[in-house]
């Protein structure tokens, strides 16, 4: 079976249980055929689309939601958990954010255009989609090889894509490229993207909101009968990026990685091979007079990774997937003196020196088809993890102006102690598709996940209230301090699942209740507090120091979405009607107060339209206000909104062109995950740390042209 296609396909999270099950199935080697065959639950697929900028509007549509940071280094939010518990495998690479605030998180590295897939599973997902992680996996996918029947190499095909975007006068280009022969594949994905500081629904700058980025992907593929063997290579240069919610900016951040996959057809099944090699070298300070500053960062890492896999099927109802992987992850983070200062100097300041953090697992898993026509999968991956990093060093050993410093003290303690660690994680999820009848579907199922602490929770160190300020990915202004002796995360998560789909597939509709229950749950206490920027006399500028610390939490919620189509006709098209709904609520369990960055109810309504090339959209999107609250993160509350968002693309031969406006009422709203806004109380344009507003209007001309 060939699973190839030349149209990006989404695997919506209509459905998760039905997602993690066929894609078991879904695993024959990709290269016998130029077949096109696409899982896809709901919605239309264009031809052409111009896809440009981050995956973060592709995977929004699938019910991820972000917590802001930087125009490019959005991190993803799955059933209330962020940051490391969602893994995100690039082309199954796992790419480790190498920087004290993640401004360089995995989806940071491509852009939607280099994409072929994507699929989200959300809570359970198999033990053979990825370890590490407790809240789901997203996977995204840019190596796709195509051939044909020459067997001389010539021009397949090509594309050049451009977009504007007035919000923050945006411009975006992308270039693609494939030549083939029977066996050979060639393809070059490039994107390019320059965006000014983007404006609220009030007309009003958000500072510190600007970017710049390009992106290359080149992959070469060699098959035979039986076997393929693709290489691709990445690059990745940006040379600015503003945080807003953070206290830093990027001023620099190159990559450059290998992924090497091997796939082999055997007598019996097929045997997968993987080697990922992504380097990175990211420095942090000031780039713009919108949050102005003096301070370098510095952070260079390595990621490698193996991977082997056996696909064994044993009877026509039943199949083994086995798997064995290694994990290699080094990382140095430092922090230039500054000539002349008499806080950040003279020495250099060692983050995290000689930092490693180390994964190697084993895993079975087997999906059966029952009699009944159950489908059932189950599966056991053990993984051990070992973590460890070198002594450290404060900027100075005297202390200022008659105060002890804070951070040499620290950096001694630290240094003393016993700093390697080695956890051992077993992972364990069964889940089953239990049909009712020909239309309806009852899923469960039950998972226990587990993710080890990441180096900065585990092992920064600093204590005084500059350190501390750089550490953390949450942007709430707050500052962090690690603990060596953390405790991997352990969730055990319930969900089910209920679908419907009419015979004639015109009416679907899902549910999908969660429960996770998380022991050792790596949240925060408050040690003490600092006032910002030396504003003293300011109460609102005061800020928590926080230290990472394991407790128990509780998160439930539930998703549900409908499609309907409401007219098929020749002459006006096709329409349909989709809407979502998703709600999740998190705590702990020792105080019952709520966990951060906790997205409130959402609801969305959209109207589709098709006919012939010509595609249109009107979305309307309500959010509700934000009350539950990260009392010890000085977490903002957040009122209510809605938006309304218009799209319309039409497809004429070998060119499309797009036209859509967002947040077509302009209004101004709150981000409820968007962390509160630095730079402005920084430059003196609000006296407290007010929520990052969204986008104003936005009015997005797009254009392609294949070739």
């Amino acid at each position: 079976m060939s699973v190839t296609s030349s149209n990006l396909s989404i695997s919506q999270k209509l459905s998760p249980i039905a997602l993690v099950i066929g894609a078991c199935f879904l695993t024959s080697p990709v290269y016998a055929n130029d077949e096109t065959e696409i899982v896809e639950v709901i919605g239309y697929k264009p031809q052409d689309k111009v896809l440009l900028g981050s995956p973060e509007a592709l995977l929004e549509q699938q019910g991820v939601r972000f917590s802001a940071a930087g125009g490019m280094s959005s991190l993803p939010v799955l059933n209330g958990m962020m940051g490391d518990r969602v893994k995100v495998l690039v082309d199954g690479a796992d790419v480790t954010a190498a920087c004290a605030n993640h401004m360089n998180p995995p989806l940071s590295y491509i852009s939607a255009n280099q994409i072929k897939t994507i699929s989200v599973i959300a809570g359970i997902s198999p033990v053979s989609s990825a370890g590490d992680n407790i809240a789901g996996v997203i996977e995204v996918n840019t190596i796709n090889p195509q051939y044909n029947d020459s067997e001389n190499i010539g021009w397949q095909s090509g594309y050049a894509s451009a977009e504007y975007r007035s919000v923050n006068d945006a411009m975006l280009i992308g270039l693609g490229m494939h030549l083939s022969s029977d066996s050979i594949s060639l393809d070059y994905q490039g994107a390019y993207e320059d965006a000014s500081s983007y404006d609220d629904g009030n007309g009003d700058q958000v500072r510190d909101t600007l970017y710049r980025a390009q992106n290359h992907a080149l992959t070469a593929a060699f098959k035979d009968q039986y076997q393929q063997l693709a290489v691709k290579l990445t690059h990745q240069y940006i040379p600015f990026q503003g945080f807003a919610n953070q206290y830093m900016d990027m001023t620099h951040n190159q990559s450059y990685g290998l992924t090497t996959q091997y796939l082999r057809e055997l007598q019996n099944g097929d045997f997968q091979a993987q080697f990922n090699w992504h380097q990175v070298e990211h420095r942090m300070g000031f780039f713009t007079p919108e949050k102005t500053g003096m301070m370098p960062m510095n952070t260079e890492s390595d990621d490698y990774s193996a991977k082997l896999r056996w696909r064994v099927p044993t009877s026509d109802n039943q199949t083994w997937l086995a798997g064995a992987e290694w994990f290699a992850y080094r990382i140095e983070d430092w922090w230039p003196a500054v000539a002349d200062s008499a806080m950040m100097g003279p020495n250099d300041y060692h983050n995290i020196h000689d930092g490693e953090r180390d994964r190697l697992a084993i895993y079975a898993e087997s999906i059966s088809q029952l009699a009944n026509q159950w489908t059932i999968s189950a599966g056991v991956r053990v993984e051990h993890v070992t973590t460890d990093t070198g002594e450290v060093q404060s900027y100075s050993t005297m202390s200022m102006m008659g105060m002890p410093n804070a951070d040499y003290a620290a950096s001694l303690t630290f240094n003393a102690a016993d700093r390697n660690r080695s956890d051992t994680l077993v992972d364990i999820s069964l889940l089953a598709s239990i049909p009712l009848n020909s239309q309806q579907t009852l899923e469960l199922g039950i998972a226990r996940k587990n993710r080890a602490p990441n180096l900065y929770e585990r092992y920064s160190w600093g204590r005084g209230s500059m350190a501390m300020t750089m550490i953390g990915w949450f942007g709430d202004g707050n500052g962090y301090v690690g603990d060596i002796n953390l405790a991997p995360e352990t969730a055990v998560t319930f969900s089910a699942g209920y679908q419907y789909a009419s015979a004639d597939e015109s009416w679907q509709f899902s549910i999908n209740p969660y429960y996770t229950k998380i022991s050792d749950y790596i949240d925060a206490q408050v040690i003490g507090s600092f006032s910002a920027f030396g504003q003293t006399d300011n109460p609102d500028a005061t800020r928590n120091l926080l230290q990472f610390g394991n407790t128990e939490a509780t998160l439930y919620g539930v998703d549900i979405q409908a499609r309907k189509q409401i007219a098929d006709d020749a002459t006006w098209g096709q329409w349909n009607l989709q809407t979502e709904f998703s709600s999740v609520r998190g705590s702990r369990d020792d105080s019952g107060e709520d966990l951060y960055q906790i997205n409130p109810i959402e609801a969305k309504l959209s109207l589709q339209h098709k006919l012939a090339n010509w595609q249109n959209s009107v979305s309307v999107q309500w959010v509700d206000s934000k009350e539950r609250v990260d009392a010890r993160r000085l977490e903002n509350t957040t009122d209510s909104y809605t938006l309304v968002d218009i799209a319309s693309q039409y497809h004429w031969q070998h060119i499309t062109l797009s036209v859509s406006v967002n947040n077509l009422l302009n209004e101004y709203y709150e981000l409820p995950l968007g962390g509160v806004s630095v730079a402005d109380i920084r430059m003196g344009e609000s006296t407290d740390f007010a929520q990052l507003p969204g986008k104003g209007r936005s009015i997005n001309l797009g254009l392609r042209a294949s070739f």
